[in-house]
């Protein structure tokens, strides 16, 4: 197993999937973030099932960032109960690995302090 971890979540809209994407890697809470084209979602929501066109983001960050991530992204997103999970990554290339860890190194730190 890896230090290194994807979170999964997903957007109304692809202008806030970027929005917050950006604002996630300017902060060092991701090393990097995929947004992927509309998907449909059907899920139940309030008592009705819904039927919506959402879109998907990646974000690569460490297994120790994920939670300040998770954290600042339900605090920047317009849903209620925004769908933001962690996928543990098993094996990775060594120089990957090590960029995304360089790569939220620095507010990593931030947070120890």
């Amino acid at each position: 197993m890896t230090d290194i971890v994807t979170v999964y979540a997903t957007f109304a809209e692809e202008d806030e999937a970027a929005r917050i994407a950006r604002t996630l890697v300017e902060e060092r809470l991701a090393a990097c973030a995929n947004i992927l084209g509309p998907c449909r979602s059907i899920y139940r929501w309030k008592g009705k099932v819904e039927d919506a066109e959402e879109v998907a983001v990646l974000f690569k960050t460490t297994a120790g960032g994920a939670e300040a991530l998770i954290a600042r992204l339900a605090a920047l997103h317009s849903y209620d109960v925004p769908a933001a999970v962690v996928w543990p990554i098993a094996a990775a290339l060594e120089a990957y690995a090590g960029w995304v860890a360089e790569s939220v190194a620095g507010e990593v730190a931030l947070r120890r302090d």
